[in-house]
């Protein structure tokens, strides 16, 4: 008959097991399993066969765990796979798997958001407040300028407390009575005031485009001046030297002022003496004025002959060349001169009521001289102007 040893049998048993557990640890740890994180949370989102992953940059994480959700619009979109430092900082860098049917834009952002009060951390994609720009694509970052996170239910807790017992909590009852004091009595003058507040920002409200305007010119002139900020730099520089003369010469600048200051009172003082002279001789040159305003067009035509003569503007366009030739004789005798004077048919011209000239026996050869004339004889008629007259230029010149 064969009997077993109960002792032998447990000690068997035991052995199997711990083979059973040996080889379990050797198989979990050749497929890499890193610990309970790693298994797939039920219920969680649909990645799909081939998600992509974008790279988002948090300065805090709070307790945000792998394997958490990413959501769009409270769709659940994609899960948390890596949390770990980002490169040559201490800021966390997670790594979302989203999937491949979620598009977002290129400059989307992300936020770290709560489900309810004591609920589970999850990565929230959103919508950028600017316009859209490309696609979020598998290897893209989303930098610490486009990610945020609420506040934790602690620190909101830690503000109130801090609030309510290290806060200014405790002085609103002096602050009410305070106020109360000082409207006391003038409810009227608040009243008041409160309605001219009210206009005052109506009026600033009615003129926004105004103020925007304005605002906008600002901008842009202090853009052209940051433009120019290397010629105003030169110009205050060079500047100075002549600050610096200025500030030398300043007794001299002085004394000139005042010297100004005395000339201007003489020449005041002048002209209230000389007023009455002067509106006189502005009232004497008035008919002058009147005849030149008459003349128009004729005087600055008479210059063209006076100054070019004997050449016009008209004979210089005949002249064909750069030159001409002019041949004159000019008899230059006085006694010549002074006979072809008397002998023009021309009178000269004389001052009002004036005497003729005394020119003797040099007018007229033979012809007494209208001052020594015989006062019992009259006047011989003025003789009849012929046609072929040179006038006084030509008796000058030798004409009869």
């Amino acid at each position: 008959m064969i009997t077993l040893n109960p002792s032998r049998r447990g000690t068997g048993r035991l052995a199997r097991v711990l083979c059973l557990v040996t080889a379990g640890l050797v198989l979990l740890s050749g497929c890499g399993f890193n610990g309970v994180s790693e298994l797939p949370l039920p219920g969680g989102a649909d990645t799909g066969d081939k998600p992509y992953q974008v790279k988002v940059k948090f300065r805090d994480v709070l307790d945000l765990v792998p394997n958490a959700g990413v959501r769009v619009n409270d769709v659940p979109v994609g899960r948390v796979s890596k949390i770990e430092l980002a490169p040559n900082s201490w800021d966390a860098e997670v790594t979302l798997e989203v999937n491949r049917g979620t598009k977002l834009p290129g400059n989307a952002i992300a936020r770290l958001r709560q489900s309810s009060l004591l609920g589970e951390k999850y990565v929230e994609l959103a919508d950028p407040p600017e316009p859209p720009r490309g696609r979020l694509i598998n290897g893209d970052v989303i930098g610490l300028d486009r990610s945020s996170r609420n506040p934790e239910v602690e620190e909101v807790l830690g503000a109130l407390s801090l609030l309510l017992n290290g806060g200014g909590v405790a002085q609103l009852q002096n602050i009410t009575r305070e106020l109360n004091a000082a409207l006391e009595g003038r409810e009227g003058d608040t009243r008041s005031l409160l309605n001219n507040l009210d206009k005052l920002v109506g009026g600033l409200d009615a003129q926004r485009n105004d103020i925007t305007r304005a605002l906008d010119s600002v901008n842009r002139l202090s853009a052209s001046l940051n433009s120019q900020r290397g010629n105003i730099d030169t110009a205050l520089r060079d500047l100075e030297p002549g600050l610096r003369v200025l500030d030398e010469q300043r007794g001299q600048l002085v004394t000139m002022l005042q010297s100004l200051d005395k000339l201007s009172g003489v020449a005041t003082n002048v002209v209230n003496q000389s007023q009455g002279d002067l509106v006189h001789d502005l009232r004497q040159l008035q008919p002058t004025l009147t005849q030149l305003e008459k003349a128009g067009d004729n005087l600055p035509k008479s210059f063209e002959i006076m100054l070019t003569y004997p050449f016009t503007d008209k004979a210089v366009q005949g002249i064909k060349g750069d030159y001409t030739n002019l041949y004159v004789d000019a008899d230059l005798n006085l006694t010549n001169i002074l006979g072809n004077i008397g002998r023009s048919r021309q009178p000269l011209v004389q001052p009002p009521n004036a005497p003729p000239l005394p020119l003797g026996g040099l007018l007229q050869p033979g012809k007494p001289a209208p001052g020594n004339a015989d006062p019992g004889t009259e006047p011989a008629p003025p003789p009849k102007p012929e046609d072929d007259d040179g006038g006084l230029l030509g008796s000058l010149l030798g004409g009869d």
